[in-house]
């Protein structure tokens, strides 16, 4: 029996239109690339086991002339995987669809203006020459000083009634 390139063919032309499907911004496109994906490892692991034998739970035939079970068991196991990712993603689906209506994912305008900001090695920063929404809260290298920063604060809540309650003083020890 000779090999045929049929197989290899359609198992990497079902890899490559999973990984582009994967690659886009539609949560149900996301969904049918994995599938895509699972499916092509499953006729992967079938192609690797060889060609078709007697099956071994006979117990009739020689041990060359059985086929292998691992294999099967594999692409068994590999359904079940893809299932249970498969029922997560609509999961997220469903629910991305109830929080905003869409079912497209957006571009994030916090992800553009990171990615504008100019290349920098982290150790060549100084944190005072940083804008003031890329500066990590609370250091103590900014241009503020404490004083001002607990200044800020007291004036950004006041009049706004605390959830603190005033507990009464306990005594030193036990009677």
């Amino acid at each position: 029996m000779t090999p045929t390139i049929v197989l290899p063919v359609v198992i990497g032309g079902l890899y490559a239109a999973g990984v582009y499907l994967l690659l886009d911004r539609s949560l149900t496109r996301v969904i049918l690339g994995f599938l895509l994906l699972g499916n092509a490892t499953n006729l992967l692991l079938l192609s690797a086991s060889g060609p078709s034998a007697l099956a071994p739970i006979f117990g009739y035939a020689e041990a060359e002339e059985m086929s292998d079970p691992l294999p099967q068991a594999l692409v068994l196991t590999a359904i079940v995987i893809t299932f249970g990712v498969t029922a997560f993603l609509l999961a997220m689906v469903q629910r991305s669809w109830q929080l905003v209506r869409q079912e497209v994912i957006e571009v994030d305008e916090e992800d553009r203006r990171v990615a504008t900001r100019e290349g920098m090695d982290a150790d060549d920063m100084d944190p005072d020459d940083l804008p003031t929404e890329d500066r990590p809260a609370g250091k103590g290298n900014t241009l503020h000083s404490d004083v001002d920063v607990e200044e800020r604060l007291a004036q950004r809540y006041e009049g706004i009634p605390s959830d603190d309650i005033a507990l009464p003083p306990t005594g030193g020890g036990r009677s």
